[in-house]
Order: structure tokens, then sequence, then C-alpha cells
């Protein structure tokens, strides 16, 4: 019947996917750069700031975190 035929979905893939698989070596960099500014929120964390500044660079820190997680994962793949 029209319609009911089974197809399978496209599948999605991010801009930065795509780039990382076609280059692995931007993958490593990307990687690299979230990585050395990770360590440089945590040194300004422990430094001393004041509350709002903390919970700002707090933010940062998660947003990159998360950002390091995904590119490995993407890497991996």
């Amino acid at each position: 019947m029209y319609g009911l035929e089974k197809k399978e979905p496209e599948q999605f893939a991010f801009d930065l996917e795509e780039e990382i698989k076609n280059d692995s070596d931007k993958g490593k960099k990307y990687i690299e750069i979230a990585e050395k500014r990770i360590e440089e929120l945590k040194t300004k964390m422990r430094s001393g700031q004041g509350e709002e500044e903390f919970d700002k660079l707090g933010s940062l820190l998660h947003g990159y975190t998360a950002l390091r997680k995904v590119l490995n994962k993407i890497a991996k793949s």
C-alpha cells in the first residue's frame, strides 16, 4: 500500500560531527582546546573570585566538560 512501506529513517548528523568524522585531527584539536579551557577555568575558580563570578565560571566549566564528553564520543565512533 502507499506509504506503508518500511523506510529506514535518515541518519541526522551535526556539522561538527561530520567535520570530526572526516578529519580526525580536527577532533583531537577541539578536544585539546576544551581540556585547556577546562584547566584554565578550574584555576580561576580556585583563585577565590566572588560568588557571582564563581557561579558563572561553574556554568562555563559544566559546558566545556559536556563538550569534551561529546567530542570524545564522536571521536570514538
